[in-house]
């Protein structure tokens, strides 16, 4: 059973193979001129998106035509890339062309996850007794479509995070951006720095106060309540156990843009139709 419905796979890879630079059989620098071959990037990927489904370490899904070594190898050069980066926002620009995104109501909140292995980005778990753990900021637009997600210690403060959050967003989608921004954030966001962040942008903050009960139904807040779990349906977002920067954030940035995937093609099943489009909201 494949870990991703090749609806999801095919176009994920076509966008990803996209960027990926010419190489050849070969290796070029070999002394001789000769080595063996280079295994296809499409078998590493797919070794990739297992890691990323099951959060399996890299000897249990390496096999005889593809070693943990060439995943690790293949995967440190492809993040150091920015490719997880560009093809989410490759998704994010098909999104916004067939569907459109809401971009007047953005949502922003922070969610910990175990960080196993160390590594950057982690800090003191308080929800898991002191050990590592690391946060995961994401904002959405308004119907839960992950627009940018920054990674940071878990003892780190959602406040100073919406920052950074922020402009990660603006960097992914661009410059196609609406006058009149409403940023929808929980109690833990209640601070003066916040208001003053959001103001110095000229959008409105529509934000929790303290010590009133405020359910995350309250305001437009649970999409991206719902993006989180979507997200840690993923096994290695939920038990990180790679320690490289740029790592984890192509991990994020690839889930991110699988969920996105996932939502265009759910949405444009009543808008579009096309050759192989599935006839449930069940993808195959």
């Amino acid at each position: 059973m494949p870990v991703l419905p090749s609806s999801l796979l095919e176009p994920i890879w076509i966008e990803f193979a996209a960027l990926l630079p010419e190489r050849g059989e070969y290796d070029p620098t070999h002394p001789l001129g000769c080595h063996r071959r280079r295994v296809p990037d499409r078998v590493v990927f797919e070794h990739v998106i297992a890691a990323l489904v099951h959060g399996s370490g890299y000897e249990r899904i390496a096999g005889p035509g593809c070693s943990d070594s060439t995943i690790r190898r293949r995967l440190r050069s492809w993040a150091a890339a920015g490719l997880g980066e560009r093809v989410h926002a490759l998704v994010l620009a098909a999104f916004d062309r067939m569907i459109g995104l809401q971009l007047t109501d953005l949502a922003v909140d922070g969610c910990i996850t175990k960080a196993v292995s160390g590594g950057a980005h982690v800090g003191r778990s308080p929800v898991d007794r002191g050990k590592g753990g690391r946060k995961r900021s994401v904002v959405t637009d308004g119907g839960g479509v992950p627009l940018g997600v920054v990674a940071a210690g878990a003892n780190r403060h959602d406040g100073p995070l919406l920052g950074p959050t922020l402009d990660a967003a603006i960097d992914q989608v661009g410059p196609r951006w609406p006058d009149l921004v409403t940023v929808h954030l929980d109690a833990g966001y209640d601070s003066i720095p916040t208001r003053h962040l959001l103001a110095g942008r000229g959008w409105t903050g529509r934000i929790s106060r303290r010590g009133r009960p405020a359910p995350v139904q309250a305001g437009r807040r649970w999409v991206v309540e719902a993006d989180h779990a979507w997200m840690n349906g993923f096994g290695k977002l939920r038990r990180h156990t790679d320690r490289h920067p740029a790592v984890i954030d192509f991990y994020h940035y690839l889930a991110a843009a699988i969920v996105t995937l996932r939502a265009l093609i759910r949405r444009a099943r009543t808008h579009y139709r096309w050759t192989g489009m599935p006839t449930t909201r069940r993808l195959q």
